[in-house]
């Protein structure tokens, strides 16, 4: 009887501990349920985005059905991945491979940030301004990205152009504000005879819903802020600003107000569906947003716009130069790999980046499963995702010459802050405030909730 259990039982133990240290366990595991003890030559991935959980098993058994490399992802549940990380990273079978959100992100991890420079993966990022960097170092490389700019309708456009006296022919010669201003304010003049109710959409300005104003316009001034005064983007210097190009941020956000479907009076009812439903219905030419924006577009009842006639503008300011600047795009998820790691295991990480954005199966896994823009030369024009917004940001990616726009605004103070300048800019649109009050707030207010900065 002894003879037979004994090795049953070693049987069934040798299945048991199988069972456990799997390629990943199921989807959307906690950190908790991880393997103890990882195995020599095996990657773990602490995944931030909880949407995709599903998609990274997939991810693991492909990569190491192709290399024979363990990959396990665990992945954290929503809102709580700084917390997981911190509690992952204090084990013994730390994460080889996590992400940060940016600069911010950089200066709580940067003891376990690897400097990614001679990566594969990082000389084929087409935009190197996008990654986290310090000093001589690159710490962070983006590995989805976003965009955001003017959308604008094309068949309205085009029917503009061809009217007497229009003051562009193309969009093609729409590359700064100047021009962007004379073509908005002649179609006002024309909205009748174009059948719009106003050039823009309705600035939503109603409270949780000025987004667009208090964070990604002002990305536009304040990047431009840090990027001519050379600011080192992980240092102190960005716990103020002087918010110099302010009059630039005015001109493009008057233009807005004042070109536009509704009353700037009335604008703190205004929601982003709202305006996104005003251009959907052809009722306005252009809007502010970014390429998440087409489901919105889409999906509302009566849409009168074509796929094919949705493209982007870039946000003009009058900067000078701005012939030559794209849209913003940028993103809050950057991969790192752990410095505490072994340099194999570090090599190991930095292996299955690349394969995931260079090889036929991961780049098909990226495009159809974890539906990314990914900002890497190894993407040709027909592996991006297939709606029209985000052929654009690829294409806007891909333009010579052209300087885009990367998210700053992860290095905005918190929410409060955005909460008190969208206020301010109400107040500015209704007439009850002066723009130079609004520049003096928005200066105090960043000043004083960095203080509050813990990094």
């Amino acid at each position: 009887m002894k003879k037979r259990i004994v090795p049953l039982l070693a049987f069934c133990l040798a299945l048991t501990l199988a069972g456990c240290g799997g390629s990943g366990g199921s989807s959307g595991a906690s950190a908790g349920s991880a393997v103890a003890g990882k195995k020599e030559g095996s990657i773990y991935y602490l995944n931030f985005k909880p949407e995709v959980a599903d998609v990274y098993q997939k991810v693991a058994a492909a990569y190491t059905e192709a290399t024979g490399v363990e990959l396990r992802v665990v992945t954290a549940a929503s809102g709580t991945y700084e917390q997981t990380l911190k509690s992952e990273m204090a084990k013994s079978d730390a994460p080889t491979l996590f992400q940060i959100n940016g600069p911010l992100g950089y200066l709580n991890w940067q003891d376990y940030c690897a400097d990614l420079s001679d990566t594969q993966l990082y000389q084929h990022l087409n935009d190197p301004s996008l990654a986290v960097t310090s000093k001589d170092g690159v710490y962070g490389i983006p590995y989805v990205v976003e965009g955001y700019g003017i959308l604008y309708n094309e068949a309205i456009l085009r029917k503009y152009f061809a009217m007497t006296g229009a003051k562009a022919a193309s969009v093609d010669e729409i590359n700064n504000f100047e021009k962007l201003q004379e073509v908005v304010e002649d179609m006002t003049a024309k909205k009748e005879q174009l059948g719009i109710d106003g050039v823009f959409a309705s600035t939503s300005l109603k409270p949780g819903e000025d987004w667009r104003w208090q964070t990604h316009l002002a990305n536009i001034p304040l990047s431009y802020e840090w990027s001519r005064s050379n600011v080192d983007l992980t240092g102190d210097a960005t716990r103020e600003i002087a918010f110099f190009y302010s009059e630039n941020y005015k001109k493009i956000f008057d233009l807005y107000l004042n070109n536009s479907t509704v009353d700037r009076k009335l604008l703190g009812t205004r929601q982003v569906m709202d305006s996104m439903a005003e251009f959907a219905l052809g009722r306005c030419a252009m809007v502010q947003n970014g390429n998440w924006a087409w489901n919105d577009i889409k999906g509302v009842d009566g849409n009168t716009v074509g796929e094919e006639d949705v493209k982007f503008l870039p946000v003009y300011t009058g900067m000078d130069g701005e012939e030559n600047q794209g849209l913003c795009i940028g993103t809050e998820n950057f991969f790192c790999i752990n410095a505490k790691a072994s340099e194999n295991d570090q090599k190991l990480a930095a292996d299955f980046i690349y394969w995931l954005f260079s090889s036929d199966t991961g780049k098909k896994l990226v495009k159809e499963d974890l539906g990314f823009i990914a900002p890497f030369d190894t993407f040709s024009a027909d592996e991006y995702p297939e709606d029209p917004l985000a052929r654009e940001v690829a294409d806007w990616m891909n333009k010579e010459g052209i300087q885009n726009i990367p998210w700053n605004f992860t290095l905005f103070p918190g929410q409060t802050f955005k909460d008190h300048f969208g206020g301010a800019l109400l107040q500015y649109a209704q007439g009850n405030m002066e723009w130079a009050d609004v520049v003096t707030q928005v200066v105090d207010d960043w000043k004083t909730e960095s203080a509050n900065r813990t990094v």
